[in-house]
Formats: C-alpha cells, structure tokens, sequence
C-alpha cells in the first residue's frame, strides 16, 4: 500500500488546488484554517476534498501533481468527476 497521495481541494470560488501528502485528513485540516496550510488556500473557504488517489511513491506523486497543475481546468474537472483517470506520470 501507498504512502502518498495526490489530492484536489475546492475553493469557494470553485478554484481547484492539488498537492500531494501522505496523510490527507491531516493536510486538509491544515489548509482549512492552521498556518501550516497553503497560502494559496488562505481566506479561499470554506474548502471541499474533490479528490484524492494513493500513488506508488513520493517520486510519482510529485510527478502527477506537476503533471495536473498543467491542465486546463476542464480536464480536472473531469478526473474529479471520474470521467477520466490518473495517467502514468511524465517523466520529468
């Protein structure tokens, strides 16, 4: 099993952010109002887990989030959605 995982995180806005972590409960807390969280997510509330998916490693989860924060925002609709899936990650 998975250590990491690559999650997306709804702004209030509908703004979708991805990151990656090894404990998504924690992370989403995090983000949802302690200092550690996001920058990016500060005062954007209230926040909505949209999706979340274990990768093999630490090595391929930094790939996929790259590879997402690339994409237009109808394509991460779509994963969110379950319309599409992960893809293998892009080499870097």
């Amino acid at each position: 099993m998975s250590d990491w995982f690559v999650y997306m995180i709804r702004t209030r806005s509908g703004s979708l952010y991805t990151g990656i972590t090894r404990d998504v409960a924690r992370r989403f807390d995090e983000h949802s109002g302690s200092p550690k969280g996001a920058k990016a997510l500060r005062g954007r509330g209230p926040l909505t887990l949209e999706f979340q998916r274990a990768v093999a490693d630490k090595s391929e989860a930094l790939k996929l989030e790259l590879q997402i924060k690339k994409w237009s925002k109808a394509r991460k609709e779509a994963l969110v959605a379950g319309k599409i899936e992960l893809p293998t990650p892009e080499p870097v």
